[in-house]
């Protein structure tokens, strides 16, 4: 049987594909060429187990079926670039982030369905925005994106479903309005900020309740709401429970003001899931901003530099 496979590569060569099985106790073959393989298969098997950086910076170089298929929009509707940004950032190169999310938004052709990257700038924003009409899935925690830049494309992002804009310290009262207008399709908010102080140094003044106002009022759709270390009250809350009526899953850990106070604490443990305000022996919660966080630098050029060849995300 041995002799038989190898006499059957032979015939094939070395740029075939040969699948052996044995049937009645015989051999039989399957053959054909890698690079002939369907794109679509291609794509798919692509997006599932190579990092898009990975994906044009060697993926491309194995024949022309293959780089074609990276250059097509298959392998663009689900763009997560989120470990390419940190490295960029710890390299000290973060200029390369927007240009690195233009160039992998322009490749799908705006059919991009799920967005992630961090410390994402203006320019990488609005260009994922104006090719946004399918996404679906924005996380952009940390980013440079000011309320007059939302308004300014939030029209484009109207089938958002999940929006991740926590540590985004530009977009304010006024940008979250806009995305609670123009996003009728939202069912995650997620807007979880650094810890601010502890417990026993809070004070009246530190209520604001603006935004849980506003998410109540804009984003009735939403099912889930992750809400940490914010500094809304059981005014807020309540807003929220109320006329937020498909909630189920509300995360408000570290938002000492809450009190929870009335039937407030009841309607909250109604919920499917629900992560109460405060935290158990928090001098021991070890907490890191997502810079010290992160592992794996490296400081390999990357593809997605102003050096790119022609072949890579252009």
């Amino acid at each position: 049987m041995e002799k038989e496979r190898e006499e059957m590569e032979s015939m094939n060569g070395p740029n075939k594909r040969v699948c052996v099985s044995v049937e009645n106790g015989a051999v039989c073959t399957t053959g054909g060429r890698w690079d002939e393989l369907n794109p679509e298969i291609l794509a798919s098997i692509f997006i599932r187990i190579v990092p898009p950086d990975l994906m044009v910076r060697s993926v491309v170089l194995v024949c022309r079926n293959w780089m074609e298929t990276v250059s097509g929009p298959s392998c663009w509707m689900e763009i997560d670039l989120e470990n390419w940004c940190r490295k960029c950032c710890i390299a000290k190169r973060p200029h390369l982030i927007d240009l690195g999310v233009s160039k992998a938004v322009r490749r799908s052709r705006s059919t991009v369905q799920r967005l992630t990257t961090y410390r994402l700038g203006i320019a990488g924003f609005s260009a994922a925005a104006r090719r946004g009409r399918c996404l679906k899935t924005l996380q952009i925690p940390m980013c440079e994106v000011t309320d007059d830049v939302v308004v300014k494309y939030v029209g484009c992002l109207a089938n958002l479903t999940f929006l991740d804009i926590s540590y985004c310290f530009k977009v304010t009262e006024k940008g979250l309005k806009a995305f609670g207008t123009e996003c009728k399709s939202l069912t995650h908010l997620r807007r979880n900020m650094p810890i601010w102080e502890l417990p026993d140094s809070v004070e009246p003044s530190d209520v604001k309740d603006q935004e849980a106002l506003i998410i109540a009022d804009t984003m009735k759709g939403l099912q889930r709401l992750d809400y940490a270390f914010n500094r809304l009250s059981d005014t807020g809350v309540e807003a929220i429970l109320t006329q937020c009526k498909a909630l189920t899953h509300l995360e408000i850990q570290g938002c000492w003001n809450v009190e929870l106070k009335g039937d407030l604490e009841a309607r909250c443990k109604n919920l499917v899931n629900f992560q109460k305000p405060w935290i158990d022996d928090h001098d021991d919660l070890i907490y890191s901003s997502d810079d010290d966080s992160t592992e794996g630098e490296s400081d390999d050029e990357s593809i997605y530099s102003e050096s790119s060849s022609s072949s890579d995300l252009d």
